[in-house]
């Protein structure tokens, strides 16, 4: 799925560490109150990292 990301329109990059373990809910609460976006806009990305560089979520 995120082979293509030629289909995004818009990907906004969460800087700093985030905690993976939320669930899609928990990170699409977590976009709506910290950037003030909605979390469910048609063709966005929103990208998360761990604790750790070699780990990302993403959110569609």
């Amino acid at each position: 799925m995120l082979n293509d990301t030629t289909s995004f329109k818009k990907v906004y990059i969460a800087t700093g560490y985030t905690d993976l373990r939320q669930g899609i809910d928990g990170l699409a609460s977590f976009v709506k109150l910290r950037f003030n976006l909605d979390s469910f806009d048609k063709d966005t990305l929103f990208l998360f990292c761990g604790r750790k560089a070699t780990k990302i979520k993403g959110l569609v």
